[in-house]
């Protein structure tokens, strides 16, 4: 199974259009230098993806009876923060990308200096949206998931760990550095999404630790995949240059310990995070699904 599952391509597509709103809000306002960003913005977040942790906070959130037209404006405010970060990852201080989809970066495209505004403005959007009147939360679950989202995206999440992999092969050694990497600069924006649909749905602590720890053995399992279609893949079906963790000699798990092992780890973390959702019953079956489709993603 490489497709999508039906549930996740239906909240795909209701993300779609409400991306599209986000993106085209307030352009009666914009002329001159600034059309040149909204357009670089509206690029960044609509030229596809696989919306994989706005897929996970809307299924997360729906599992306690929470409307989707909460769920996804908290689910969009997640995908805005990772397309700020592809923006920024592509630049040429970072991996230094010239394609991204298929298509050139947003810096090849539009320049340097308009990528990196145009990560500053989806970063400040994702927060926006999240206080907006239209997200009908009592305050104090407002700031509750402002604080989620902020830890997740900067030092001590997703930025954190970009540092960390900007200096990987001086700093990583053993599969517990690598696992600390990727669970900052990957995992921390997949446990956030689940973590909020979690919130806003009142989870139990119990059902929150066991939620977070799914969230965690799939991020590491994603990260892995990840790493093996770099190593495997084309440029073709991926969109983008592959080997590049080679070329810039990052140990990845895949470079350390070989595919072998990286495959049977996946395995592995894919039974872990599905035994966490036990207690769900069936109604964990679309984080089910899904936890599979990452396993079995092509591209």
């Amino acid at each position: 199974m490489s497709e999508l599952p039906r549930y996740f391509k239906d909240i795909s597509n209701d993300l779609e259009v409400l991306l599209g709103r986000w993106m085209v809000a307030g352009q009666e306002d914009i002329t001159g230098a600034e059309t040149k960003l909204r357009l670089a913005m509206a690029e960044a977040v609509l030229a596809g993806g696989k919306r994989l942790r706005p897929g996970l906070c809307v299924a997360t959130a729906e599992m306690f009876g929470v409307e989707r037209s909460i769920s996804l404006i908290l689910g969009g405010a997640t995908e805005l923060i990772h397309a700020y970060s592809l923006v920024h990852d592509d630049l040429p201080a970072m991996d230094d990308s010239p394609l991204r989809r298929g298509r050139p970066t947003i810096h090849k495209a539009y320049g340097e200096a308009t990528a990196i505004l145009v990560g500053d403005a989806l970063q400040a959007l994702a927060f926006e949206k999240l206080t907006d009147n239209d997200l009908n939360l009592s305050a104090d679950i407002k700031i509750a998931l402002l604080r989620l989202l902020a830890k997740a995206a900067g030092v001590s999440g997703m930025v954190g760990g970009q540092m960390i992999d900007m200096a990987a092969d001086q700093v990583l050694e053993n599969e517990q550095d690598i696992r600390r990497l990727q669970a900052l600069k990957t995992g921390a924006m997949i446990e956030v999404a689940i973590e909020m649909g979690a919130l806003v749905g009142g989870a139990t602590e119990g059902e929150s630790a066991a939620l977070k720890k799914f969230g965690q053995d799939l991020g590491f399992a994603f990260q892995i995949i990840d790493d093996l279609l770099d190593h495997n893949g084309d440029e073709a079906s991926m969109g983008k240059p592959v080997g590049q963790d080679n070329a810039n000699d990052k140990p990845t798990f895949v470079e350390v310990f070989g595919a072998g092992k990286a495959l049977s780890r996946v395995d592995d973390l894919i039974r872990s995070a599905s035994d966490h959702l036990h207690i769900f019953g069936k109604k964990a079956d679309p984080l089910l699904q899904l936890a599979h489709y990452v396993r079995e993603r092509t591209h």
